[in-house]
């Protein structure tokens, strides 16, 4: 049987740590050996905390949808002209390997899924907006 960890059920109380007073390199704690070397259970900070996760897929999501075709559009007008720029945009879609990549892997699928959470998210605010925004448009015009 593996020795638990104390964050490894929420409902069992966790105590702190004790500092490491003795190295001044703060080589020494309770999840390094005195060789340096990182021992068995890793300190609260370096586990995988579920909040931390999704909210970083999540962001990562609305990044992703707003800074990479824009970054995209960008590169292509600086390298290339206008007609050629437009033809190759539509390449931007590639980028979504990506988060699919993120889905299957095993290590990193709760954050794809919280990614691709984050960018339908913001595609449907986005487009909800710029409907609204445009139905506003053309109904107060006439």
């Amino acid at each position: 049987m593996t020795a638990r960890h104390p964050l490894d059920d929420p409902r069992e109380p966790v105590e702190p740590q004790p500092e490491a007073t003795s190295d001044p390199d703060g080589d020494v704690g309770p999840d390094h050996t005195d060789d340096g070397e990182p021992g068995a259970a890793p300190s609260w900070w370096h586990r995988d905390h579920p909040t931390f996760t999704a909210l970083s897929g999540f962001f990562t999501g609305l990044a992703f949808i707003i800074v990479v075709p824009g970054t995209f559009a960008a590169l292509l007008s600086a390298f290339f002209d206008t007609g050629t720029a437009e033809d190759l945009f539509p390449f931007v879609v590639l980028t979504l390997a990506v988060p699919l990549g993120l889905l299957v892997a095993p290590r990193t699928r709760r954050f794809g899924r919280y990614m691709v959470v984050g960018m339908v998210t913001t595609l449907l605010v986005v487009g909800g907006v710029a409907a609204l925004v445009l139905w506003l448009l053309v109904s107060l015009e006439g």
